[in-house]
């Protein structure tokens, strides 16, 4: 078992460390916060680059920093795979023999993933006799990530590895990623300062403000907190995870099945029948009515109680609905709630554009 528990309390300057993070030993726990938050001055004491005394790092049963026997693993020993901003390929190399150099360095008994299928995950195949100089920017990232996963680590470190590529090598890594997490049985600490990033396959959600973790829990559970700023910012919503349940091919339309709950009408995306789905629903674009309309363009309306309202300024107010067990926010304003009368424990109709919704 791989779970993580790291705590560390350290002083550099003006900044205050003092954080802990527990981390399951499978999925991708994502570590968000603003612009000198304590992002990286965690990472660093995590990989072993930095001593916070009195810290503790622990991963299953090894032991890579203590403070009552003074034990300090440095970063050589740990079994880590880390991920960087920049990609850091050995130049003398060409892109198999980067691969084969971190290959070379993985003890035999714990080859989980071999080159072929990691070439395979990350669509290096046409890239193998490059020369690492001559690549793209997304190209070098992804022999990177390959490298690092495959020395089959037992714990894989990201730190804002696709903050320095353009838009269009963001999305072709994303999809990779996506693939490369699903066959992972590792236990993934993935930082990003983009929020979109993130709520594409994080698991697991770390919000850390001031050098601390204020909050830490499943993703759909944290962006739906009222007590958090997450809900409350522009794009606020809900992220849902769902199935392709069937298709209707006449309007190119895809019905995702949530659980036990309703279904969310939306574009086909040429997922297969029976694949899983993560989909976002903006605060802003669900609507509110205390009955069900009969005549309407809106495909997805949803019976929901009212849990919590949340004032946000003197126009706007935050609800948050149970839909069957999940949570789904709406920004209103002030004037619609008091003509409808909203109020905690109220049974009424959630609308949500099938147009609107996006998929993560």
């Amino acid at each position: 078992m791989n779970a993580l528990r790291a705590r560390f309390s350290l002083t550099l300057g003006d900044f205050h460390l003092d954080a802990t993070l527990e981390a399951p030993d499978s999925g991708v726990t994502a570590l968000f916060g603003p612009s000198g938050s304590g992002k990286s001055t965690f990472l660093r004491c995590l990989m072993g680059l930095i001593r916070a005394p009195g810290g503790e790092c622990r991963l299953g049963a090894r032991i890579w920093q203590e403070a009552e026997d003074r034990t300090f693993i440095p970063l050589h020993r740990r079994r880590l795979g880390v991920v960087f901003q920049t990609p850091r390929l050995f130049p003398h190399l060409d892109v198999a023999g980067n691969l084969a150099y971190a290959w070379r360095r993985t003890p035999p008994e714990r080859r989980r993933l071999d080159i072929d299928a990691v070439v395979g995950m990350l669509k290096l195949e046409d890239l193998l006799h490059r020369d690492p100089r001559f690549l793209s920017g997304g190209e070098q990232q992804r022999v990177a990530i390959g490298r690092a996963i495959v020395t089959n680590p037992d714990l894989l470190v990201m730190d804002e590895p696709l903050s320095s590529l353009d838009h269009r090598s963001r999305h072709e890594i994303l999809q990779d990623l996506e693939r490369v997490f699903r066959e992972l049985r590792t236990p993934v600490i993935y930082v990003s300062h983009d929020f979109d990033e993130i709520l594409r396959f994080a698991d697991r959600l770390a919000l850390i403000e001031r050098g601390s973790i204020r909050a830490i829990g499943p993703v759909g559970e944290m962006v739906t907190r009222l007590d958090l700023p997450l809900a409350h910012a522009a794009d606020a919503g809900t992220v849902v995870e769902a199935r392709v349940d069937r298709w209707d091919e006449a309007f190119a339309l895809a019905e995702l099945a949530l659980g036990g709950g309703p279904r969310l009408t939306i574009p086909n995306r040429g997922w297969p029948i029976g694949a899983p789905v993560r989909v976002r629903i903006l605060a802003r674009d669900v609507s509110l009515t205390l009955e069900a309309p009969h005549r309407t363009s809106i495909l997805n309306v949803i019976p929901a109680t009212v849990r919590e309202l949340f004032p946000e300024n003197p126009a706007q107010v935050m609800v948050k609905l149970d839909v069957a067990g999940w949570p789904l926010l709406a920004r209103i304003t002030l004037k619609s709630r008091q003509n409808l009368g909203i109020h905690v424990g109220q049974s009424l109709w959630a609308q949500v554009k099938s147009v609107a919704v996006e998929r993560e």
